[in-house]
């Protein structure tokens, strides 16, 4: 879903030529022929340089732990591991899996109607947020390449209706914001809406 060196040799050349033509100057005067090695190192060092910048090289960060450690260290989901650490589902999204998260960020949480999320962080609605947040996931390593349009069951038990057409992808209306986000046992898809299963109703909390 999700770079030439004929220019370089000519240089050279030119560098040679121009060598030869000076060397019988100076043994006429009596000189010495002096060795000159600075055309070759000022003409390697750009390609070095930028070949250590190149920003294409660097690996990602949020890349290489488990789904809890990758949703931790990427900053936009700081909502969910809150959520995911008050319902008692760090260890379970850290276990083997594997497992396909469809991951609200931060301002999906904040577009939940107004004191919906302090009410469903209370030790007393644990039951309700785990209802919502095992909605998001799926069991299975799912790449993008993979989704199709149907419906899915999640670990909450109902199902999700996705939807994939010509590149993009929604659950259950929620778009697919960014796909693949790897983890070591599975895979997050960031979406723009918090899913909310057809059996909880928030507005009672």
């Amino acid at each position: 879903m999700y770079f030439s060196t004929p220019v370089k040799s000519f240089k050279k050349l030119s560098g040679l030529a121009a060598a030869l033509m000076i060397l019988p100057v100076a043994v006429a005067c009596g000189g010495e022929p002096a060795t000159d090695t600075t055309i070759d190192s000022t003409t390697e060092a750009p390609t070095d340089t930028a070949a250590t910048t190149d920003p294409s090289a660097a690996p990602m960060a949020t890349e290489g732990g488990t789904i809890v450690d990758v949703a931790t260290a990427n900053g936009s989901f700081d909502t969910l591991v809150s959520a995911i650490q008050a319902a008692g589902l760090a260890e379970t999204l850290s276990g083997e899996g594997p497992y396909t998260v469809f991951a609200p960020t931060d301002e999906a949480f904040a577009a939940l109607p107004e004191g919906t999320l302090d009410k469903l962080l209370l030790p007393e609605n644990k039951e309700v947020l785990t209802q919502i947040l095992t909605y998001h996931v799926v069991s299975g390593n799912i790449p993008s390449s993979d989704v199709t349009t149907g419906a899915v069951p999640s670990l909450e038990g109902g199902d999700l209706d996705i939807t994939a057409d010509a590149g993009s992808v929604t659950v259950n209306g929620a778009a697919v914001t960014q796909p693949d986000v790897m983890a070591s046992n599975g895979v997050i898809h960031v979406i723009d809406q918090v899913l909310v299963p057809p059996t909880v109703d928030v507005s009672t909390l």
